[in-house]
């Protein structure tokens, strides 16, 4: 049997715990919040052994498990860093860290306690990502020359937020969702396929700014839109857009030689994969009217049923990490993998409205496709 640790209990843990019900293997050895009410009320919900305190949740996490970091996005350094130092692989919610010095520091100390650190989102192991990475490596659309992805929610600030709950009733964070962004939220979902696919970002070109100020009465927040162009040393040139104004659009389209490949829903591990191919009709170019459908033609994951926005397994990053421990091989979400991506996510967050091109300083190489999409 496979052991997990979380490490709080907020809002994203029972989308965590939901997924867990629909694998195999994986048991939870223990959960630690500081909130002692949440701590108890999550743990009842599910069955779960609580931790009265991080020394003991530390101390009574199994060797050679995982630690999922579920906390709020500024304590995700320090609780990382603890977590390795006391001697733990780590799967930690995005961002690594909120600064890029923070995230070097966890990768050097993961590297020397030869320890696996990951990062989420994991949907890249999903089946509509992996689908498009199959369609890319057999040149289904041709060459890719441009790809347009866009991850924006919708006119939020205007949504009623105070009013989503979780399952075990943990409201949705919105101070913490507005002070630290939708970039650093959600540019993953998108920038986690692209660096698979391609690997490293060599430039990053974008702007940001906060178009709705004083949302929460408590003074300035996070960018709530970002426009970033992303130059790969080996890939097409990308435009990315997050935003929590824009109306809602979570589509990708990756437009090559012979046609557009296209999913519209990032967050839906069975979103369909389409190829519009690309075709003259009385001397008007433009792309086939009926796409067809891409399909691997395997079975792939458990899928999870949709719960609000989201019908995403987010188990399948911890679940990655779990049966590479247990194989000897290469974890596909490595701490390259989830370095490289704080940086260019932070690189989009920060861009404001002057800051121009900013050169990666860090590497990541293509990610091995799942067994069942090669």
């Amino acid at each position: 049997m496979q052991r997990i640790s979380i490490l709080g209990c907020g809002f994203v843990a029972d989308l965590y715990l939901r997924s867990l019900q629909a694998m195999e293997g994986i048991e939870v050895a223990g959960v630690y919040d500081r909130d002692a009410a949440r701590l108890d009320r999550f743990c009842t919900h599910w069955g779960l052994p609580a931790k009265q305190s991080l020394t003991q949740f530390l101390a009574d996490a199994p060797p050679g498990g995982v630690i999922l970091n579920l906390t709020n996005p500024s304590a995700h350094y320090e609780l990382n860093r603890a977590c390795l130092e006391a001697g733990h692989h780590v799967y930690s919610e995005k961002p690594l860290a909120m600064e890029v010095s923070e995230a070097k520091e966890l990768h050097a100390l993961a590297k020397a306690r030869g320890l696996l650190l990951a990062s989420a989102p994991c949907s890249v192991l999903g089946e509509a990502a992996q689908t498009l990475g199959h369609a890319l490596r057999k040149q289904i659309a041709g060459t890719p020359r441009a790809i347009y992805a866009e991850l924006d929610d919708g006119f939020v600030p205007q949504a009623a937020y105070t009013k989503w709950l979780s399952e075990t009733g943990a409201p949705w964070p919105y101070e913490d969702e507005f002070r630290v962004g939708c970039t650093l939220e959600h540019a993953g979902y998108y920038l986690g396929w692209l660096i698979a696919w391609f690997g490293t970002v060599r430039t990053v070109v974008a702007a940001s700014a906060e178009t709705i100020p004083d949302k929460t009465g408590n003074g300035p927040m996070a960018p709530d839109l970002s426009v970033a162009t992303l130059f790969f040393e080996n890939g097409p040139v990308t435009r990315l857009t997050c935003s929590i104004v824009a109306p809602h659009d979570h589509s990708i389209r990756i437009v090559g030689d012979k046609g557009v490949l296209r999913c519209d829903a990032a967050w839906d591990n069975a979103a369909k994969v389409r190829f519009a191919k690309r075709m003259t009709v009385r001397r008007r170019l433009m792309e086939h009217p009926f796409p067809r459908r891409i399909t691997l033609g395997k079975q792939t994951h458990p899928k999870v049923k949709r719960w609000g926005a989201a019908a995403m397994n987010f188990m399948l990053g911890p679940a990655e990490m779990l049966e590479a421990l247990e194989t000897g091989r290469a974890c596909r979400l490595s701490a390259d993998f989830a370095l490289h991506m704080t940086e260019v996510t932070l690189a989009i967050q920060n861009a404001g409205e002057t800051s121009g091109a900013q050169a990666m300083t860090t590497r990541c190489d293509p990610m091995e496709p799942m067994p069942w999409a090669k």
